[in-house]
This record gives C-alpha cells, structure tokens and sequence, in this order.
C-alpha cells in the first residue's frame, strides 16, 4: 500500500446565509420546519448497528408548543449504557488503527453533507427542539458545526505533522495514541454543534465514544447520528444513549475502560462528575482525561468614552440573543453616569421592539425557553427582583408558559454591585446593570472581578485605547474569552477558541488544537542506528 503525508484541504469559515425574505435558502428551510413540525417520530438509541427501541417511550414537544408533540425518545437503563461500552470497545481496535486520512474524510465528508442536504433539515430540527430563529440556528447548527469539522481536521493534522528533532546515529518520532479505553460525551441543549463535536473531536483522534444528550435536545440529536452514518462514520464508534444521569454514572465511573469526560454543562453537576471520578481513580487503565466548558456570569465592562449606540447593541444583542440561554451570554453590565441616560434610551427602545413567538415567523427575534424548569427558575429571579428596593425593571418582566416558555427580555438595574442576579447565573433572557460613578473606572475593574466565581466571556468597550489596555490588564483571570468593542458572544472556529476558567471550566478551548490534545496519548519511540558494544565511556581511561 503507498504511503504518505497528506495535506488536507484548506478551512474555511463556512458563510452563514442570510435567510432574506422570499430567498431560496429561507424557503427550503421553513418548508422542512414545517413538515417536520407536522410529522412524529420515535427516536431510538444508537448502539453499536442496533437502533434500540425500548417500552420506556417520553414525549418530545418543543419548547414554544408544548402541548404539541413531535414524537418521542426511547430511554434505556444501566444495561443499554454497559452495551454501549462493549459496542465502543468493540470497534475501538479497527477504529484506533485505521489511517488518520481516512477517519479524516468520514468527517470533512460530513461537513460537505451538513453544508448541502444537511443544512435545513438539522436546522430545522434545531428550531423545533431547542426554539431557536432561523439564524440563531444557521450560525449554531450548520455554520459551526460545519468549522468544528473542518478545522479540528486541519489541528488533527498539524498535531500529527509536528516531530521531535533528531541527533546523528538516531531517529527520534512521536505519535499521538487515542486513549486507552473510551471517552464519555455529556452534552448540553443549547448549542447543537457542541453537542456533536462533543463527540466528534475525540473520534475524529481514532477514540470511541458513549453519547449522552441533554433530553430536551434528543430530537436534533437524531439528526446528528444520521449525518454521521451518512458520512460513513463505522458502527460502534459513537454510540447515543438517552438514560437518566443517575443511571449512566452508575456504569460509566464504574468501567474500568472509561478514559475522559468531554462536557459541556453546569458547572455543579461537573464538580459532581469530577469527584465520582476522582473517588474511582483506582479503577481505571489510565488516569481520565476530564475536559469541562461550565457556567459564565458574562460581563459588559463600559467606560466612559464609549459610544452609546454601540453600547447598547452589544447588550441588546449579547443578553438577550436566543433567549440568553448561551453560556457566554452578556448576563451584567457596568455602565458609567456620564452616558447611561443616552445607552438607556436607546436599549429600551430596541428591546421594546423585539418581537416574541414561534421560530417559524422570521420576524420573532425572542422565542420560549427550553423548559418548564428553566422557565420556573428564570421566572422565579424576575419575581424576586420586582419585590427588591434595590433594583428596578426598566424592559420586560412579564411572562407566560401557557402556550409555550415564553419570557419577555428582561432588564434589571440595581444600585447594588453584589446584588443576587448581579452574581448568580441565571441561564435565561434576563441581563442586570449596575450604573457607577464614571470616575470610577478602576475601582469598579476591581469589583467585576471580584463579583462572580465565573471566568467564560467578557467584552470592555471604550474609545480610550489606555482604558481598553487597563481593563485587559485587570480583568486578565475574569474572561476565557475577552473582547473588544464587542458583545462578548459570537465566538467562531478557528478565530477565537472557545472556553473560560475558574469556575468556567477547564479552559481547553473548543474550535483549537489544544482541545485536540487531551483526547491522544503521546509515544515518544528513539532508534538508535549503532548501538555501543561496551559499557566503557571516555572518562574512565
């Protein structure tokens, strides 16, 4: 067989459509939301080549109908997780041996099919299930999902090209193994191209992988498996389970085979999973890989040279965007008195204007939260706010789960810097601004960065270039993520590598090499040419 290093094709950026109006794009894909809104389906588990159906069968509704149903979900117990263990460790050897160029083509290939006949239905699937807009659900489900595949192909290679030097009378090389055993992908419902590279990056490094998706995104996961198999993605290498996480933890922390958490969640149910791990430790071949992306209490940092309009766009935008429901959405903001009567005016006047409903109107920029939990514990922060002396609502505050989860964009603004929804993570359409003196700038850098264990995203936006400088300087262990001038959401592959600290996480950025990194296990192999035939060395004479 010929041999030989291979330069895969050049990334790109995948360009997000537009959705206009009457275009082609917008109208293949509201005809599939509306076919598949109309159809129902019974999602089975993934194991190994069985679809596993079970008597266990849950309803899934999306989030702005919910008396509306879709279909349902097929949930298992401790025996259909220990036989996707044995189905992933089955294909494991084929699967870790076969040449990095091929595994590399199952998903370059998959990133044409989402790119093409993919792209509305996945799309859709993401509008019914997690009530995102048409755009919310381009730039999520197609476009990044698209640059996760592309690009983690491109850090694949670059990781494998990169060799040790060599003296004379040797040879030294290094290769990067997938883990020894398989690697557990617990996802979240907010993103679904998280959900598949979750999966994706560790298989794409010849690992084999045991999926859980959230529940509420078990419908667009669906869909995911498919692309996958029509990609040729063999039998055995990811294999979708939907079992509680009680359950699931039982059997997974429990293998011995088990070799890395690839989370993306709470940052409480992570330091849960990391401590069963850690109690477990003797168990395992080799210690686990744990890669975790948690909860932000994301920040807008504003000085007072900064302009209103865009200061109020970037909170208008980097709260509220798909119902706040992003880990780096803009969740408080720091305003000075210089400009806060200008930045109000204007960001009341937009929010007021968004409308709310369905995702199959183009025209709604606000659609339901993902659950009536969610939708409970959000409403319940709103309800506390109105009953504080110490914060007003100056946009929204209303809501209604009747129909669907519906929550108006809610805008507090407190005199108080520590108060509650200035500290907690609320994960929903409500964003708390804390107006301080404009002279003040430092001291309140100082405060931001004390306020909150999170460190995920954060923006500072300032015309005076030594303010911007300052802030970065002060706000250095605040943000994973830092931008400028900018809402702090919107991170793209392979331009801004995604990922927070502190409680945030474990910082190995998605969309990067470096998150690459920790799903191989690197073999250092030296030749020596001549070997010596006697012990002696010079210096003894």
């Amino acid at each position: 067989m010929g041999k030989g290093f291979f330069e895969v094709p050049i990334a790109v950026n995948e360009p997000v459509k537009a959705y206009a109006p009457g275009s082609p794009e917008r109208t293949e894909l509201l005809a599939e939301y509306k076919k598949m809104y109309n159809a129902t389906v019974d999602i089975p588990m993934y194991i190994g080549d069985q679809q596993v159906f079970t008597n266990d069968k849950r309803n899934l509704s999306p989030p702005h109908e919910h008396s509306h149903v879709i279909g349902n979900s097929n949930y298992g117990g401790e025996q259909e997780v220990r036989d996707a263990i044995d189905a992933a460790m089955t294909a494991r050897k084929k699967w870790a041996n076969m040449s990095w160029e091929h595994r590399a083509s199952i998903f370059l290939k998959a990133a044409d099919l989402l790119a093409g006949p993919f792209r509305a239905k996945m799309n859709a699937a993401t509008m019914i299930a997690q009530s995102k807009n048409v755009m919310q659900a381009e730039i999520d489900a197609a476009c990044e999902l698209i640059d996760f595949f592309r690009f983690n192909v491109k850090y694949m290679s670059q990781l494998y090209k990169e060799q040790p030097e060599s003296l004379p009378g040797m040879w030294n090389r290094l290769e990067h193994r997938p883990l020894e055993g398989f690697v557990f992908a617990l996802t979240p419902f907010n993103f679904t191209s998280i959900c598949a590279n979750l999966c994706a990056a560790p298989a794409m490094l010849g690992n084999v992988v045991v999926w859980k998706p959230a529940e509420t995104q078990i419908y667009s996961a669906q869909v995911i498996m498919e692309l996958f198999q029509a990609a040729g993605l063999p039998n055995g290498v990811i294999n979708m389970v939907t079992v509680s996480g009680k359950e699931i933890s039982k059997v997974v922390f429990q293998d011995k085979n088990f070799a890395g958490l690839h989370f993306t969640g709470s940052t409480g149910v992570f330091r849960l999973l990391w401590k069963e791990i850690a109690n477990n430790i003797e168990i395992y071949r080799s210690y686990p890989r744990i890669v975790g992306e948690t909860g932000g209490k994301d920040f807008v940092m504003v000085h007072k040279s900064a302009e209103p309009a865009s200061v109020a766009t970037a909170l208008s935008r980097g709260a509220f965007e798909f119902q706040g429901q992003k880990c780096s959405a803009a969740s408080r903001a720091y305003v000075p008195s210089n400009i806060w009567p200008e930045v109000k005016r204007i960001f009341v006047e937009q929010v007021n204007s968004f409308k709310i409903g369905s995702p199959e109107d183009g025209s709604n920029f606000v659609n339901a939260v993902i659950d009536k939990r969610a939708f409970d514990k959000i409403s319940g922060y709103i309800d506390y706010c109105k009953t504080q002396s110490d914060a007003e609502i100056i946009t929204g505050g209303n809501y209604d789960g009747s129909k669907g989860y519906f929550i108006e964009p809610t805008t507090v603004v407190t005199s108080n810097p520590k108060f509650r929804t200035m500290c907690e993570e609320i994960f929903g359409p409500v964003l708390t601004i804390y107006v301080y003196d404009e002279n003040k700038f430092e001291e309140t850098l100082e405060l931001l960065d004390q306020t909150s264990e999170y460190a995920l995203t954060g923006s500072i936006i300032s015309q005076d270039r030594y303010a911007i400088n300052l802030a970065t300087e002060k706000l250095v262990n605040a943000a994973g993520n830092f931008y400028i001038n900018d809402k702090p959401t919107g991170a793209v592959v392979g331009q801004q590598p995604f990922g927070g600290a502190r409680g945030s996480g474990t910082n190995d950025k998605a969309g990067a090499s470096m998150n690459l990194l920790r799903w191989v296990s690197a073999r250092t192999i030296k030749e020596t040419f001549v070997p010596p035939t006697d012990y002696r060395y010079p210096f003894l004479g």
